[in-house]
C-alpha cells in the first residue's frame, strides 16, 4: 500500500503534482486535481476504483433526480390553491422518500456485501452448527477497495443534503469526482461534507508562499508521530497482542497503553499529513481532532477524536431518531413517568445506541468492534444519567467540577477507560479481548519490568526512551494548542533564519529517530483497514 510516509507520495507523487497544479491555467488546476487522484487511487486499489467511479457517477444521478422531484413540486405547488399545498407536498416528499432510500440502501448495501458479507457468513455457520444443522454457507473472498468506508459516507451525507434542499444537486460530475476522490483523504478521510468542501476543491487557487510553509509544517510535525514513534511501537504491540497468553498483565496493560499511543499518532499523524497537503493546495478540509486526551468525560472524547465521523453519525442518525415520531412519543410518556432529567433520556438511548452500533460496525466486520461500541454506548449513557447526581455529590464535598485537580481527575479517568476500549478494539476478537483483559485484573505483575524480560519483546530501553520523549514533545504542542495558542502560526512569524533551525532540526530528528532502515517492516496505515 502506497502510504502517505512511503518515498513514492512524499517524492515521487507530491511534489509533481504541486509543481504541475501551479503551472497549469486556473481553469484546468481541477482536472489536475482529478487526474492526480484517480492515478493515486488506481496505484493503491488497482481494478477496485470502479467502486469509486460507481459511487460518484450514482449519486450525480440520484442528486438530478431529488431536484427534478424538488422542481416538480414547486412548479405544482406555484399553481395550487391553498388547501391542496399539504397534500401535494406530502405526495412529492413520498416520492423523495423512496429516491432516499434507494440512493441510501444502494451504497450502504454494496459496503455492507464487500466489508460484512465473509463476518455474517461465518456467524450464521456457527449458529447452523449449534442447531445442529449439516449446512454451510461459503464464505465468499471479497476484495475491499481502500477507503470505501470514508467515501461511502460522503456518498450518503450528499443524497442527504440534497433531499434536505441544505445544497443543490451539482449538475458538474467533475466537480463532484473531485469530491470524492481528493487523493489526500481518500484513504482516511476526514469525512467531508459536499457543502464544505467541494466548491473550495474545484477553485483552483494557487498555492501560496504562507500555504506551502504551513502545509509543510504539518507534513513534518505528521512524520514526527507516524515515523519517530507510531511505527517504532509496532513490533512491540504485535508480539503483546499475539503472545498475550504468556505474558502477565502489566506487559499488557503496556501494551494497551502503547497501542493508544500508537493508534492516535498514526491516525492523527496522517490527518495532519491529509490536512496540510491540502492546504499546500490552498484547500481547507476539516479537523479530525481536538485535543481528544485533554476530555474530561467519554463524550467529550468523542466530541475530539475522528470529529468528522461523530458528526455524521451525529446529524445523519441521532438526529433524525430522536425527531422521528415514535421516539418523540416515546419521550412524551417517559418524561411523564420518569421526569423531566430521565424521561427524555429513553428516547436518547435508542439513537445512542443505534449510534454506536453503527460505530462499532464501521470500524470492522467483527465481535470486538460491536463490542467496542457498545461499550463506549453505556459509559456515555452511564454519564449522561448520573451526571446531574455526581454534580450534586462534588458541591457536598466542596468540590469544583471546573477546578484543575478534579480537571487533571477526569482527564485520567477518561484516559483509562479509552485505553480499555482499545485493548479490545485491537484484540483479534473479542473472546482475546476479554482474556487479555482479565489478565491485566487477575494475574498483574510488574516482575517483567524488574527482570526486563519486557525489553525483549520488540522494544529496548533506548526505544522506549525515544517513543517517552517524542509524546512529551507532542504533548507540550498539544498544551499549546488547548490554551488557543498555534504553534505553526508563531514559528511561521519568526525570523527566517530561527524558522528553519526549527525545520532542520524537526528534519534530523525525524532522520536520527525514525523507525525506519535495515530490519524496519514499513507499517500500513491503521484507519485505511477500516
Amino acid at each position: 500500500m502506497a502510504s502517505f510516509f512511503s518515498i513514492y507520495y512524499l517524492v515521487l507523487f507530491l511534489p509533481p503534482m504541486v509543481i504541475l497544479y501551479n503551472l497549469c491555467p486556473k481553469k484546468y488546476r481541477p482536472a489536475v486535481l482529478i487526474v492526480g487522484s484517480y492515478i493515486y487511487f488506481y496505484s493503491i486499489s488497482g481494478k477496485l476504483l470502479m467502486y469509486l467511479l460507481f459511487s460518484t457517477m450514482s449519486i450525480h444521478h440520484i442528486g438530478l433526480w431529488l431536484t427534478d422531484i424538488q422542481n416538480q413540486r414547486n412548479v405544482v405547488l406555484k399553481a395550487a390553491e391553498k388547501e391542496e399545498k399539504k397534500a401535494i407536498k406530502a405526495e412529492y416528499l413520498k416520492k423523495q422518500r423512496k429516491v432516499l432510500a434507494f440512493g441510501v440502501l444502494l451504497h450502504l448495501g454494496i459496503l455492507l456485501t464487500v466489508k460484512y458479507t465473509p463476518f455474517f457468513a461465518t456467524n450464521i455457520n456457527t449458529l447452523f452448527d449449534f442447531a445442529g444443522l449439516d449446512f454451510r454457507l461459503t464464505i465468499p473472498k471479497i476484495m475491499m477497495p481502500i477507503g470505501i468506508s470514508f467515501y461511502t459516507l460522503q456518498a450518503v451525507s450528499y443524497i442527504f443534503d440534497v433531499y434536505r434542499e441544505t445544497i443543490s444537486a451539482d449538475k458538474n460530475i467533475c466537480r463532484l469526482a473531485l469530491y470524492m476522490s481528493f487523493f489526500p483523504q481518500i484513504m482516511e478521510g476526514p469525512i467531508s461534507r459536499y457543502s464544505d468542501t467541494a466548491m473550495n476543491l474545484y477553485k483552483g487557487e494557487r498555492t501560496t508562499y504562507n500555504n506551502l510553509t504551513l502545509g509543510s509544517q504539518r507534513i513534518l510535525f505528521a512524520m514526527v508521530k507516524k515515523i519517530v514513534v507510531a511505527d517504532r511501537l509496532n513490533d512491540f504491540i504485535e508480539k503483546v497482542f499475539t503472545d498475550y497468553n504468556q505474558l502477565d498483565g502489566g506487559v499488557i496493560l503496556l501494551g494497551a497503553i502503547c497501542y493508544t499511543i500508537q493508534l492516535y499518532m498514526e491516525f492523527s499523524g496522517t490527518m495532519d499529513i491529509v490536512i496540510g497537503t491540502a492546504q499546500i493546495f490552498n484547500i481547507r478540509l476539516p479537523e479530525n481532532f481536538k485535543q481528544p486526551f485533554f476530555s474530561r468525560t467519554i463524550s467529550d472524547f468523542w466530541s475530539r477524536w475522528h470529529i468528522t465521523l461523530g458528526t455524521f453519525f451525529k446529524d445523519y442518525i441521532f438526529y433524525p431518531l430522536t425527531m422521528s415520531k415514535p421516539l418523540k412519543k416515546l419521550t412524551t410518556k417517559a418524561r411523564k413517568r420518569l421526569g423531566n432529567h430521565l424521561g427524555p433520556m429513553l428516547a436518547g438511548a435508542v439513537a445512542l445506541f443505534s449510534v454506536w452500533l453503527c460505530n462499532g460496525l464501521w470500524h470492522g466486520a467483527g465481535w470486538q468492534y460491536i463490542f467496542f461500541g457498545m461499550y463506549h454506548f453505556a459509559l456515555i449513557l452511564t454519564g449522561n444519567i448520573v451526571e446531574p447526581y455526581s454534580r450534586k455529590f462534588l458541591e457536598k464535598l466542596h468540590i469544583k467540577k471546573e477546578g484543575l485537580p478534579y480537571g487533571i481527575f477526569s482527564m485520567i479517568r477518561t484516559t483509562i477507560l479509552v485505553i480499555i476500549g482499545e485493548l479490545f478494539f485491537r484484540a483479534e476478537g473479542l473472546k482475546q479481548g476479554l482474556i487479555m483483559f482479565k489478565r491485566i485484573i487477575c494475574n498483574f505483575s510488574i516482575e517483567s519490568f524488574k527482570n526486563r524480560y519486557v525489553l525483549t519483546l520488540g522494544m529496548d530501553g533506548y526505544d522506549f526512551i525515544i517513543v517517552a520523549v517524542t509524546v512529551l514533545i507532542v504533548f507540550g504542542v498539544s498544551l499549546f494548542k488547548e490554551n488557543n495558542i498555534n504553534v505553526r502560526g508563531e514559528i511561521a512569524k519568526r525570523h527566517i533564519v530561527l524558522r528553519w533551525l526549527i525545520y532542520y532540526a524537526i528534519i534530523m530528528f525525524i532522520i536520527i529517530f525514525g523507525a525506519y532502515g535495515r530490519g524496519y517492516k514499513p507499517v500500513d496505515p491503521i484507519y485505511a483497514n477500516f
